[in-house]
């Protein structure tokens, strides 16, 4: 047998380095369903009085399988185990501007960006083909986005992506932030935003940015997109094509903000908002796509949110245990559902 230890990755949010040991365990047994070897025994142990996340396989993992868990959200190192003896393994991470672009932003009831990572990563791997993010700009939407911490791990994996956003001043945060971002790094880049219509009907405003991965691959060509609509969430997934998107992963709101207008009002229920966004959200979804969101569950139930997604025609995976505090209001767990 070999023995794998990981170190975890710190996080500036004390509640959340509390879980993360569980989280990463949990998050390990997804990736493990698309690896070539069988990890074993998932656990925990100390060394020198730090913890690390542990696993076994009866094969050294490959080149591809190292390739794979290099993009664990909470991973900081990771080592091959020997007695007390560690020896490193060379990361090959798919990440390719930096911790900046998901840590700069700082504002109240930001989702922490290691869980968006996480929410990111098992909804990647629950799809038809869960390591096609690793080779090809998969499509992410995100119908709730906030001020857009899931676009830009998205676009930190090289993928592209849509969000969709009713605040204006989240809008407007997010816009002026990644236009700054871009100049300020140097990124090749276009930027365009203004009015957003359909049908002669204001919606609202939106934003489309074209970046490339690097100079060589923008000259030639190779452009990454990010599409934000700063308008109701139902009528936003009404301007993507059907089956235009790969994977749909969100946070549930736990206020008001993101609620539906078309009845005229907005619903302070998460849901309510659900059962009336999730059908407009799973037709933009392709055949074989996921769709993964968390949620406050103080607020809505497991079950409730399950029989919205089996309703709009999702199969909902059975995975392990992700259920977390993130305050005295707020107990957080996430659901991942697949599109036949």
């Amino acid at each position: 047998m070999f023995h794998y230890a990981i170190l975890l990755y710190p996080s500036a949010n004390r509640v959340y380095t509390d879980s993360s040991a569980a989280l990463l365990r949990a998050e390990l047994a997804v990736f493990g369903e698309a690896l070539g070897a069988t990890l074993e025994d998932i656990g925990e142990r100390r060394l020198g009085g730090v913890t690390y996340v542990t696993f076994s396989t009866a094969e050294r993992l490959s080149t591809d399988d190292v390739t794979l868990l290099s993009n664990l959200s909470a991973l900081y190192a990771l080592f091959e185990l020997t007695g007390d003896l560690l020896r490193p393994v060379e990361l090959s991470p798919l990440d390719r501007f930096g911790t900046d672009l998901l840590t700069i932003q700082k504002y109240s009831g930001k989702t922490n960006e290691l869980f968006t990572k996480l929410l990111l990563n098992v909804t990647l791997l629950s799809t038809s083909d869960p390591t096609a993010f690793l080779i090809r700009p998969l499509h992410v939407l995100d119908p709730l986005c906030g001020r857009g911490t899931t676009l830009n791990q998205a676009m930190d994996y090289g993928l592209d992506s849509t969000g969709i956003e009713l605040d204006k001043r989240d809008f407007e945060a997010y816009e002026h932030f990644i236009k700054t971002w871009l100049r300020t790094k140097r990124v090749k880049h276009t930027a365009d935003s203004g009015q957003l219509r359909r049908n002669k009907t204001m919606l609202g405003r939106r934003l489309e940015l074209g970046f490339g991965l690097t100079k060589e691959q923008y000259k030639a060509g190779e452009v990454r997109h990010i599409t934000f609509y700063n308008c109701d969430t139902v009528a936003g997934a009404g301007l993507l094509k059907g089956g235009s998107v790969d994977v749909i992963v969100t946070d549930a709101p736990y206020g008001v903000q993101h609620g539906s207008h078309r009845t005229g009002e907005l619903s302070r229920s998460p849901r309510d908002l659900l059962a009336a966004a999730v059908p407009a959200w799973v037709r933009t979804l392709r055949s074989g796509g996921a769709l993964g969101m968390s949620w406050n569950t103080h607020v809505t139930k497991r079950e409730e949110i399950t029989e919205i997604l089996t309703a709009a025609g999702l199969e909902v995976r059975e995975l392990g245990d992700f259920a977390h505090r993130v305050d005295q209001a707020i107990l957080r767990d996430l659901v991942v559902a697949r599109k036949p």
